[in-house]
């Protein structure tokens, strides 16, 4: 497989990664609302779902990125 279809792959999970962050961040403002205070475990996950978004995304762009002769990846 090309790595421009993996680059291509990966930013599809990093978008999958983003998604499920912000649903765990609505789940915590829900939180606050429900009982004065966000829910630990749903920011701390949230923040893992960042983190591997974050380093899914430089995968991507490095797989993705042209090589320093300038021929693609």
């Amino acid at each position: 497989m090309p790595a421009e279809e993996l680059a291509e792959r990966l930013s599809a999970i990093a978008e999958e990664l983003a998604d499920l962050a912000y649903d765990r961040l609505r789940e915590a403002a829900a939180a606050v609302a429900d009982r004065g205070g966000p829910d630990p475990a749903l920011m701390a996950e949230e923040r893992r779902l960042t983190r591997a978004r974050r380093a899914v995304e430089k995968a991507a762009d490095l797989l993705g990125a042209p090589r320093p002769d300038g021929s693609p990846a």
